[in-house]
C-alpha cells in the first residue's frame, strides 16, 4: 500500500482544526504535570545510578569468585550495566535533555546542563536532534537524521556504488551507534574534502573529543584498573555494555523512523508550514511499537515515537495516556497511525536499508509532499 492511500488529504480548515486538537492535549496534559511526573524521573534518576552500580561490582568481582562463575558472573554484570546505560540514555538522558522536566527546577535535571553516559556531547545531541531534527523531521537536506550521513534510506537520497555495501555498514553502524552520534556535527566529510582546515577542525571537535577521551579513559582504563587481575574481564564487561546499549538505542530509533510506511517531504514544505501543518508532518513522518510498559520503559517512552515528535518536551511518561487520544483524533481526521510490533517494525527498516542498497528512482515511489491546504 503506497504512503498516497493511508492519508486522507485535508483542507486548510481541517488542517488547522487538527492542530487546534493537539495543542488542546498538550495544554491539557502540561497543566496536569505535578508530584507523580517528578517522583517517576528520581525514580529513574536511582534506579539508573544502582543499576550501574551493581553491573560493575559483579564486573569487578567476577574474576574473584570460584571457578566456574566468571564467566556467568561477568555476563549478568555486563548485561546489567549495559541495561543501566541503555536506561540512562533513553528513559533519562535523552528526554531530560529535551527540556522534559526543567519545570521542577532541579538542578540534576535541567535539559540545558544534564550531561550523560555517552561518547557524544549533550550540547552536540541538542543542536543535531533537539533542533535540526525535532524542527525538520524528515525533510530531505534539512533532517541529518535521514541515514545519518551512513544509509541511504529514501529514493530520494542519492545512489552510488558505494551503497552496495550498505548492509555490512548498517551492522557496523548498529554497533558502533555510539560513536556515529558523537560524531555526527562534526560533519567530517567538509574536512576531508579540504573544505575546513586542520585548526577549524580542531576547534570545532574539541569539546566532542574531550569527551570521548573521558568516557574511553572511564570505561577502558580507570574501571578496569580498579579491578587489579580482572582488568580484562572489566574492559570486556564495559565493551559488551556499550554494544548492548548501541544495538538496542539503534533498533528502537530505526524503527520510529524508516518503517515502510513513513514519508519524507521536500524543502518546500517549510515556506509556508504551520504549527498544525507541522503537527501532520510528525504524524506521517513517525511510526510507534506495541508492547506496554516494559517496552515503553526501556525505549525511553520511545515505543511512542509519534507522541514524542508531537511533543517533544513534554514528559515522555505521558506518552502512553496521550497517544490514546492522539490516535482517536489522527482517526478523525483520516490519518495513519504507524504502529506495531519491534519485529514487525524492525523487519520493515531492515528491508528498506536493503532495498534502497540498489538503484531506486523516486520517479517510481510516490514524492511525500506537505499536506494540502
Amino acid at each position: 500500500m503506497s504512503t498516497t492511500s493511508l492519508h486522507r488529504t485535508l483542507n486548510a480548515e481541517e488542517i488547522e482544526r487538527f492542530g487546534a486538537e493537539i495543542d488542546a492535549l498538550r495544554a491539557r496534559t502540561v497543566a496536569d504535570l505535578g508530584e507523580s511526573d517528578a517522583r517517576y524521573i528520581r525514580r529513574i534518576y536511582k534506579a539508573v545510578r544502582y543499576t550501574e552500580a551493581l553491573g560493575r561490582v559483579l564486573l569487578m568481582a567476577a574474576f574473584f569468585l570460584p571457578e566456574g562463575w566468571l564467566f556467568p558472573a561477568a555476563a549478568l554484570g555486563a548485561v546489567i550495566l549495559g541495561m543501566s546505560k541503555i536506561l540512562d540514555n533513553m528513559e533519562l538522558g535523552h528526554n531530560v535533555i529535551h527540556g522534559q522536566y526543567d519545570w521542577m527546577g532541579d538542578a540534576h535535571l535541567q535539559g540545558k546542563h544534564f550531561e550523560w553516559d555517552i561518547a557524544g556531547t549533550s550540547d552536540n545531541w541538542r543542536k543535531t536532534h533537539n533542533f535540526r531534527h525535532h524542527t525538520y523531521t524528515n525533510v530531505h537536506g534539512m533532517d541529518e537524521d535521514l541515514g545519518y550521513g551512513v544509509l541511504r534510506l529514501f529514493p530520494e537520497q542519492k545512489w552510488h556504488p558505494a551503497r552496495l555495501g550498505q548492509p555490512i555498514y548498517a551492522i557496523i553502524f548498529a554497533l558502533l551507534f555510539e560513536w556515529g552520534v558523537a560524531i555526527q556535527d562534526l560533519r567530517l566529510g567538509r574536512w576531508l574534502s579540504g573544505r575546513v582546515s586542520n585548526k577549524q577542525m580542531y576547534r570545532i571537535s574539541h569539546p566532542a573529543l574531550l569527551k570521548m577521551r573521558r568516557q574511553i579513559i572511564k570505561d577502558y582504563v580507570v574501571f578496569p584498573l580498579l579491578a587489579g587481575p580482572g582488568f580484562l574481564t572489566v574492559l570486556a564487561g564495559n565493551a559488551v555494555a556499550n554494544v548492548i546499549r548501541s544495538i538496542w538505542t539503534y533498533t528502537v530509533i530505526f524503527c520510529g523512523h524508516f518503517t515502510t510506511n513513513v514519508e519524507t517531504f521536500p524543502k518546500s514544505v517549510l515556506k509556508s508550514e504551520t504549527r498544525a501543518h507541522w503537527y501532520l508532518r510528525q504524524v506521517r513522518g513517525s511510526s510507534n511499537l506495541t508492547g506496554g510498559k516494559l517496552i515503553d520503559l526501556w525505549t525511553g517512552n520511545l515505543s511512542h515515537q509519534i507522541e514524542h515528535h508531537l511533543f517533544p518536551d513534554v514528559p515522555a511518561n505521558r506518552y502512553a495516556a496521550m497517544a490514546v487520544e492522539v490516535k482517536e483524533i489522527c482517526a478523525r481526521y483520516g490519518q495513519f497511525y504507524n504502529t506495531g510490533s519491534m519485529v514487525k517494525q524492525f523487519s520493515q527498516v531492515i528491508w528498506r536499508i536493503l532495498r534502497h542498497s540498489f538503484p531506486s528512482s523516486p520517479a517510481r515511489v510516490r514524492r511525500s509532499a506537505q499536506p494540502a491546504a
